[in-house]
């Protein structure tokens, strides 16, 4: 099933998967000018979940309105974001000795369980700050061919230097079909760290540890962490924002880390 986000993909994909045999169901395929993304594709990949358990279907592919991401459900209805294709498809390429430089390049915002399902497969891997043009910058600085991020947006460098939602459902599908398993089961390779982020609207973005005690609040809360755990703070790079996020075993403790971080941060420079 594909969820065309009635943006950029709505002719191709269908046409493409198609032609390669898959029996299609396409849904939110018919752009009006104005409903791009509305409710729909890769930003709200609930709807398709919902529909993809009700159909049976083996697979959804749901992709954002210009058509670079991708955000997969499997065959239970649960999503598969930006983080499991990585890892499905990385230690695939790993294991047929075509990953180069036996690295993968995600951003600050991908989440533990990547790193812990990379490195039980003995591949490593390199941050960058959020947005794909860093992850590209890095990969082509090491040489590595496989990078992307959380929010579905994939880079693929032996087939395309730009971002693509159909190469990359094309490549996820590769693996189910050269492995003969699905993609709940690839899934079990990656399990998630619980991750809580709060946005704190800030009236001025003055250097983050420049916050009067916060930097004593983190050191103190990623000590208690004890490494099952960490603390991500920063601004927002297009609004005023600063954004705290804690990935940790415990939902309701990172919550509450998370809560006090906030807090701290909307006392010294929050917007009134």
């Amino acid at each position: 099933m594909l969820d065309c986000a009635h943006g950029a993909s709505y002719r191709v994909a269908p046409q493409v998967f198609r032609a390669l045999g898959a029996r299609v169901v396409t849904v939110c395929a018919r752009p009006d000018g104005t409903n791009i993304n509305r409710g729909c594709g890769a930003l709200h990949p609930d709807a398709l979940a919902a529909r993809v358990r009700a159909a049976r279907s083996d697979i959804g592919l749901a992709f954002d309105g210009d058509g670079d991401r991708l955000i997969a459900v499997d065959g239970t209805g649960a999503i598969r974001d930006g983080d499991f294709a990585l890892a499905i498809i990385a230690r695939h390429l790993a294991r047929a000795g075509r990953l180069k430089a036996s690295v993968v390049v995600t951003t600050v915002m991908a989440n533990l369980g990547l790193d812990q399902s990379l490195a039980a497969a003995g591949i490593g891997s390199v941050k960058t700050q959020v947005g794909d043009r860093y992850v590209y910058e890095e990969m082509q600085r090491i040489g590595a061919n496989l990078g992307g991020e959380q929010s579905g947006h994939l880079l693929l460098l032996d087939h395309s230097l730009a971002g693509d939602g159909i190469l990359s459902g094309l490549q996820l599908l590769a693996v189910m079909r050269e492995t003969g398993e699905s993609l709940a089961s690839l899934s079990r390779c990656l399990t998630k760290f619980p991750q809580v982020l709060i946005n704190v609207p800030v009236r001025v973005k003055p250097p983050i540890e420049s916050v009067a005690g916060l930097s004593e609040r983190v050191d103190a809360l990623q000590s208690d962490l004890n490494g099952a755990g960490r603390i991500l703070i920063r601004y927002s790079g297009t609004e005023a924002l600063a954004r705290v996020m804690i990935e940790g075993p415990d939902r309701e403790r990172i919550a509450a880390m998370a809560t006090e971080l906030a807090d701290l941060i909307r006392r010294s420079i929050g917007a009134t």
